[in-house]
C-alpha cells in the first residue's frame, strides 16, 4: 500500500488552514497554499495564537510550507495527497481540480473536503485517470478535536487511492473513519441539519422558548449543554442559509426534511444586523455591556436576560416524551421526525446504522445515536407511538418492528443489517475497546469505584470508574490488591486505563476539606502516606505497569502516570500538577518523580539548581501541557513514553507494550538525590517576592511556592548529602499539613468544590 508522506492542503481559511495543522500534528510535511497571496503564512501565524489550538506543539508550524495557488502549484509535484478545502462552489471546485492535476504526480490522491457536494457533481467532466485517484474527505471543525473523518468514493476510484488516505487519516490524523454512499451531506450533517432545522421549526410552531428549548434538547437527551439554539450560535447563524439552500436544491422532492419548511424570517434579520453567533455580536444568546448573558425572545426578536429553565427529572426517554409539558412535547416532536428520518434513510446513506450512530456521536457529540436512542425507548414503543401520532412506520422499523438495534451475542455486541439480521460489529485491526472486554464477562475483581478487567494474554486492566475518575480510598485499594493478586494469577502485567472523558482530575478533594475542618491531621497524613505507599507499590511491582490516558489527567491522576513504567498517551492528554491550584503542593510523590525525572534529564546542565527550577516551575504555575507532546517537554511524560494518535488504538498499544516489556522486566530502582537545601530554597524565594512585586502571584500564592521550594530544595540538607525517595515524600506530607492549617487554603478547597475553579486569594 503506497504510504503518504508529504500532504498539500489548497484553501487556507480556517477550516483548510486547521487540516494543514491537523496533518503537520500527524508528523507529515504539509503545503499550505491559497488563491490570495500571503494568506497561507498569515493563517499559520494565526493559529500559533489560536485557543483552541490547532498544533499539538507550537514546533509543528515549521512543517508547514505556505504559498500561493497562482504561484506555487509545482510544489504539488512532491505531495501523496492533495486536500481541496475551498468555497462549497462546484464550477470553481472543478477549474482547480484541472490546474492541480498538471501538477500533481501519477500516484497522488486529490480529495475534496466538500461538507455537501456528492464525488458525482465534483468530477463532472474530469479525467479518468485523475477521478481514479479521487475522493471526498469530510472533516468536522475543528480538525484537530473532532474524531469523525467522513469519506466517500467513486465507483472508478482505486482501492489503493482509499486505503492509503483510510491508513493514515486513521493512525497518523487520529481520525475514526466513516464511509458514506455518495448522497448529498453524507451521514452526520444529512441527519443532523434535519435535526438542527426541525428544533428551529418546531420551535416556531409551538412557541417554546430558545432557553426551554435548549434545556430539554441537551442532557436529558445525551446531547450537549448547548442544546440547539448554542450550537448554531458556537458554529455560526451565517453557514445555515447556505446548508438549507444546499439541501434544498440537491435533495429529492420526497424527502421529508422538505416538509419542515423554509427558515423563520428573524433569522435572516438577525444575521443582516451581525447577530451571526459567538463570532458576531451575539446569537439567539448575547452579552450585555456588563457581560451578562441575555436570550432573544422568538416571538418579538428582543433580548431579555437569561434564566435557564430547571427540568423536573425524568427516570427514561418514555417518561420524558410520555409528559404533557410543553418541553416534552416539543423534544419528542423533535426527536421522533429525527429518528423517524434516519431510520428512513441509513439504508441509502451509510453500510449499517452502526456508522450512522458513530457519526451522530463524533459529529455532533451525541452520548448515543439515533438507534440507541430508539433501542432506549424499544423498538415497539417508538413505533407505536410514531403511528399513534399519525405518522408512518420506517422500514426499518417493520423489518424489525419488537427487535431491538443492538444486542449481545456470544460476548459481542451485534447490530441489526438493513435486511433484518444481526452482525457482529468488527472493529479495525489493531483497534480494542474496554467496552468491548467488559461484554465477554465479569471483573476479575471490583469495588464501588474501581473495576479490573482481563484483556487477554495474561494482561490485565485497572479501570477508574469514581465520578470524573477522581482518586478516592476504594480505588487506592483495587490498585494495592491488583498488585498483590495479579502475580499469584500468572498475569504478566497491569494497563491502566478508562473510556472516560478524563483519565483523572486527581484525588478526591472532599476529603481532604472535611480532615482539615474537622483538624484531623493524624487522618489526613494518614491519607497522604497510603497514597504514597500505594503509588510506591504501583511503581516497584514485580510486573510491568503502562498507563493509557486521554484527556485531562491533573494531580493524582498526573502522579499516577509519573509512577508507572511507561505510558502509550492519546495525543490529546492534558497533564498536570495542579495542586497549588487548591493551596497544597503534590502529594502522593509528584515532587519526588518530577524531580527525579529532571535529575536524570541529560539535556540539563550539571549541577542542584536546574532540576529543582525546572520541578518549581512547572508546579508552582500549575502547568498543564496542552497534548502529549507537551507532556514530554514538561517531563510529565518521558522521552520513551509513545504517544498515539487515534483514542481507540490506545489500549491496544499499551497492551503490547505490557507485553514487550514482561518478557526481561525487573522494577524501577530507587536513586538518591542530591539536592541544594537552604541555598536553593533562597534562589528560589527572591524569583517567588519578584513575582510577587509584579503583582503576579497572590498572598497565598507565595506561602504555597515557599513550602513547594523548601520541598523541591530538600529542605535542610546539604548538597553533599544523598536524600532517599522517601526523604521527599516526608517533605511532601510536612508542606501539605502545614498549608492545611491555613484557612486560605481551606477557602482554596471550598471554592474549587463549589464552583470547579482555583481561587486567587
Amino acid at each position: 500500500m503506497k504510504t503518504i508522506k508529504k500532504i498539500a492542503v489548497i484553501g487556507a481559511g480556517v477550516m483548510g488552514a486547521s487540516i494543514a495543522a491537523q496533518a503537520a500534528n500527524a508528523g507529515a510535511d504539509v503545503v499550505l497554499l491559497d488563491v490570495v497571496d500571503g494568506a497561507a503564512s498569515e493563517a499559520i501565524q494565526k493559529m500559533l495564537k489560536t485557543k483552541p489550538a490547532p498544533f499539538m506543539h507550537k514546533d509543528f508550524a515549521k512543517r508547514i510550507t505556505p504559498g500561493s495557488s497562482a504561484k506555487d502549484l509545482k510544489l504539488l509535484k512532491e505531495c501523496d495527497w492533495v486536500i481541496e478545502a475551498i468555497i462549497e462552489n462546484p464550477k470553481i471546485k472543478q477549474q482547480l481540480y484541472r490546474d492541480v492535476a498538471k501538477h500533481m504526480k501519477a500516484t497522488a490522491v486529490l480529495s475534496s473536503n466538500t461538507s455537501t457536494l456528492p464525488v458525482k457533481i465534483l468530477t463532472e467532466g474530469m479525467d479518468n485517470k485523475l477521478k481514479s485517484h479521487f475522493l471526498i474527505t469530510h472533516f468536522f471543525n475543528p480538525p484537530r478535536y473532532m474524531r469523525l473523518l467522513e469519506i466517500v468514493f467513486g465507483s472508478t476510484t482505486k482501492k489503493t487511492a482509499v486505503r492509503a488516505v483510510m491508513d493514515f487519516a486513521d493512525r497518523r490524523m487520529g481520525k475514526s473513519l466513516i464511509m458514506c454512499h455518495d448522497t448529498p451531506g453524507f451521514i452526520a450533517n444529512r441527519i443532523g441539519t434535519f435535526w438542527l432545522h426541525a428544533a428551529i421549526t418546531e420551535a416556531f410552531k409551538m412557541g417554546i422558548g430558545v432557553e426551554h428549548a435548549d434545556a430539554v434538547l441537551s442532557r436529558p437527551l445525551g446531547i450537549p449543554k448547548t442544546g440547539v439554539f448554542g450550537l448554531i450560535d458556537l458554529v455560526g447563524l451565517d453557514l445555515m442559509p447556505h446548508i438549507l439552500d444546499s439541501f434544498k436544491s440537491t435533495l429529492p422532492k420526497r424527502d421529508a426534511f422538505h416538509k419542515l419548511g423554509p427558515a423563520p424570517d428573524l433569522l435572516a434579520k438577525m444575521i443582516k444586523d451581525g447577530y451571526t453567533g459567538r463570532k458576531g455580536k451575539g446569537g439567539f444568546y448575547r452579552l450585555d455591556a456588563q457581560r451578562n448573558k441575555e436570550v432573544i425572545d422568538l416571538k418579538t426578536g428582543t433580548y431579555s436576560p437569561a434564566r435557564r429553565p430547571k427540568l423536573k427529572r425524568k427516570k427514561n426517554l418514555r417518561e420524558l416524551f410520555e409528559d404533557p409539558d410543553l418541553g416534552s412535547r416539543y423534544a419528542w416532536s423533535v426527536m421522533s421526525k429525527t429518528l423517524a428520518y434516519a431510520a428512513d434513510l441509513a439504508p441509502h446513506i451509510a453500510d449499517d446504522i452502526e456508522s450512522v450512530d458513530r457519526a451522530l456521536r463524533l459529529g455532533y457529540n451525541w452520548t448515543w445515536g439515533p438507534f440507541e436512542l430508539i433501542d432506549k425507548m424499544g423498538t415497539a414503543w417508538f413505533r407505536h407511538r410514531l403511528m399513534e401520532g399519525g405518522g408512518t412506520s420506517p422500514h426499518l422499523l417493520q423489518v424489525a418492528p419488537d427487535k431491538p438495534f443492538y444486542q449481545i451475542g456470544l460476548g459481542k455486541l451485534h447490530h441489526l443489517s438493513f435486511d433484518g439480521e444481526y452482525v457482529a460489529l468488527k472493529r479495525p485491526d489493531g483497534v480494542l475497546l474496554l467496552q468491548d472486554i467488559k461484554r465477554k464477562g465479569p471483573p476479575l475483581f471490583e469495588n464501588r469505584s474501581a473495576k479490573v478487567w482481563d484483556l487477554g494474554d495474561n494482561v490485565a486492566c485497572l479501570e477508574f470508574r469514581s465520578k470524573m475518575n477522581s482518586l478516592n480510598p476504594f480505588i487506592l485499594a483495587l490498585m494495592n490488591r491488583a498488585i498483590k493478586e495479579l502475580p499469584e494469577r500468572n498475569f504478566k502485567g497491569l494497563v491502566i486505563h478508562n473510556e472516560g472523558i478524563n483519565f483523572s482530575v486527581g484525588a478526591n478533594i472532599v476529603m481532604f476539606l472535611v480532615t482539615a475542618k474537622l483538624r484531623l491531621w493524624s487522618v489526613m497524613n494518614w491519607i497522604l502516606k497510603h497514597g504514597q505507599d500505594t503509588f510506591g507499590n504501583l511503581k516497584s511491582a514485580p510486573f510491568p505497569v503502562v498507563g493509557a490516558p486521554s484527556g485531562l489527567a491533573l494531580g493524582g491522576g498526573c502522579e499516577v502516570l509519573l509512577h508507572c513504567d511507561r505510558i502509550t498517551a492519546h495525543a490529546e492528554t492534558y497533564a498536570g500538577l495542579v495542586e497549588a491550584g487548591v493551596g497544597i503542593v503534590p502529594g502522593w510523590g509528584g515532587c519526588k518523580e518530577l524531580l527525579r525525572r529532571w535529575t536524570l534529564n541529560k539535556a540539563l546542565p550539571n549541577g542542584p539548581i536546574p532540576p529543582v527550577s525546572k520541578a518549581f516551575e512547572a508546579i508552582a504555575m500549575a502547568q498543564v501541557s496542552t497534548s502529549a507532546f507537551e507532556a514530554k517537554d514538561l517531563a510529565y511524560l518521558s522521552p520513551d513514553d509513545v504517544i498515539i494518535m487515534n483514542k481507540d488504538r490506545v489500549l491496544s498499544a499499551a497492551k503490547a507494550a505490557v507485553l514487550e516489556m514482561a518478557k526481561d522486566y525487573s522494577p524501577p530502582k530507587p536513586i538518591d538525590l542530591y539536592l541544594p537545601g537552604p541555598t536553593g530554597a533562597a534562589a528560589l524565594n527572591l524569583a517567588i517576592r519578584n513575582f510577587s512585586n509584579q503583582g503576579v502571584a497572590t498572598p497565598h500564592d507565595v506561602t504555597i511556592a515557599k513550602r513547594l521550594a523548601h520541598v523541591l530544595s530538600g529542605g535542610d540538607t546539604d548538597v553533599l548529602d544523598p536524600l532517599s525517595e522517601n526523604d521527599i515524600l516526608r517533605l511532601e506530607r510536612e508542606a501539605i499539613l502545614k498549608l492545611a492549617k491555613t484557612p486560605q487554603t481551606r477557602a482554596r478547597v471550598a471554592h474549587m468544590l463549589k464552583t470547579g475553579k482555583p481561587l486567587r486569594n
